[in-house]
């Protein structure tokens, strides 16, 4: 099994969202809108070639109705179709999420022309994360396919292969987001990419837990909970997350974090217990 994970910027249509979940089929697992960054998140999960098939219809139906130049949200991007990572749930396959990658991001120059800028492994033996292609397209660098300028109305996208990762965010009331933002600074580490946003008088520390066996997400709210003034308003998870993450958290603050039984990889999918044990095991870089 494969997850991918699209990340659209529309977060405010509820109509055009159902839209976009209808063309997914069943390969979607969940979605998560936000107004605020008008962004939303589409986790889609099967075998390659159903959810290739799932990825692209998505893609198209994206670009039939979005258009990038209105576009206004906290959340930065590049594109309509922003984010796409392909995950394998089973690291042993990794190989195989990085082909699905490949085969999307020439699907993309060449059907849509628009600009692909790959992250993960890549065929020359180098690597690059997301946050260093947001850099690289910051400056102007060419991308990997497709042309040199991004679309007028769709943008440019960012195509990956990673392992799994978690998203999830901390509201701070009433906080300004100078605060926020020096929050984000002290905790960011190996395996935690931080990010803050201003959200009218509130702000967000927004989380990608990239290292899923080294971060507990009970030490990262205490670490904020004691760094705010106000502490932390409350917790959002976006998307899934491994069952093996709910494992190493006391019970009783799954409800504080925001982690449900009912959103794990695992529940989505009926999972049995050897997918369970693979998403436990080690994951690649």
């Amino acid at each position: 099994m494969f997850e991918c994970v699209v990340n659209l910027a529309e977060g405010r249509d509820v109509a055009r969202l159902d839209d976009l979940a209808h063309v997914a089929g069943p390969c979607l697992r969940d979605r998560h809108h936000d107004p605020d960054h008008h962004r939303s998140v589409f986790t889609l999960i099967d075998e390659p070639a159903p959810l290739l098939e799932a990825v692209i219809a998505l893609a198209t139906r994206a670009y039939r109705l979005l258009d990038l130049r209105p576009h206004v949200g906290v959340h930065p991007r590049i594109g309509v179709v922003d984010v796409v990572p392909f995950v394998a749930l089973d690291p042993a396959r990794a190989d195989e999420a990085c082909a699905l990658r490949d085969a999307l991001g020439r699907w993309l120059a060449d059907a849509w022309l628009v600009p692909v800028h790959f992250y993960g492994p890549r065929p020359d033996g180098t690597s690059r994360t997301l946050p260093e292609v947001r850099r690289a397209v910051r400056a102007g660098l060419a991308p990997d396919l497709g042309p040199a300028r991004a679309h007028a109305s769709r943008g440019a996208s960012a195509v990956g292969c990673r392992s799994i990762l978690v998203a999830w965010n901390l509201w701070l009331a009433d906080t300004p987001v100078e605060l926020a933002r020096s929050i984000a600074t002290q905790l960011r580490r190996p395996g935690l990419r931080t990010l803050a946003f201003a959200i009218g008088r509130d702000a967000q520390v927004s989380c990608n837990v990239v290292d899923v066996d080294a971060i507990r997400l009970s030490e990262v709210y205490d670490q904020v909970d004691a760094l705010a003034p106000k502490g932390v308003d409350h917790a959002e998870l976006v998307g899934l997350a491994p069952r093996a993450m709910l494992d190493r958290e006391d019970p009783a603050r799954w409800a504080q974090l925001a982690l449900r039984e009912d959103a794990t990889i695992e529940a989505r999918l009926g999972a049995s217990a050897r997918l369970g044990a693979t998403l436990q095991g080690p994951h690649p870089a």
